[in-house]
């Protein structure tokens, strides 16, 4: 019992293990936070009163994937990366590149578009975050419902390097 108190006095040293896993707080909400800006069509965008378009869409099939509700939450560019920093939103999926500074800030999921290497960022150190949302895109280009989905919106299969060079 001496060594209670020493204990407990290192456990903040241990953060990584203190830190709480974004996969387990989107488990328990039972919801994936989605920031978009819903202006920019094809991706997001208002249509006859609802929100529609590809970031929608894929939005909504990762959730189903994580076996979690979306909500899609409509905010303006000032505050898209902001929220997801600070955990007022889990993700953005709003078409954005992965660029050296946003890799310094955020961790990404694997790209699901092949040009310009598009991917959706997260508070970075979240590894099971990571690997489910990485396995839910998986099963999304595996079954062709992201190739059948920028097709839709997209006018061409933006997941096939090949067709995306031309």
């Amino acid at each position: 019992m001496r060594f209670l108190p020493g204990l407990m006095l290192l456990l903040p040293l241990a953060s990584p293990f203190a830190h709480a896993e974004l996969m387990d707080d989107v488990n328990d909400r039972g919801e994936l936070r989605i920031a978009l800006e819903g202006n920019q069509a094809p991706y997001s965008f208002q249509q006859d009163g609802h929100l529609t378009g590809f970031d929608v869409e894929l939005g909504e099939m990762l959730a189903r994937e994580l076996e979690v509700n979306s909500s899609l939450l409509v905010t303006d560019s000032d505050d898209l990366l902001s929220g997801v920093e600070s955990g007022k939103y889990d993700v953005a999926i709003n078409h954005m590149a992965m660029t050296p500074e946003l890799q310094d800030r955020f961790d990404f999921s694997e790209p699901y578009l092949a040009s310009p290497e598009l991917a959706i960022p997260f508070q970075k150190d979240n590894p099971a975050f990571q690997g489910s949302l990485d396995k839910a895109l998986q099963r999304i280009k595996a079954d062709g419902r992201l190739a059948a989905l920028s097709e839709k919106w997209l006018a061409n299969d933006a997941t096939d390097p090949q067709a995306s060079d031309q």
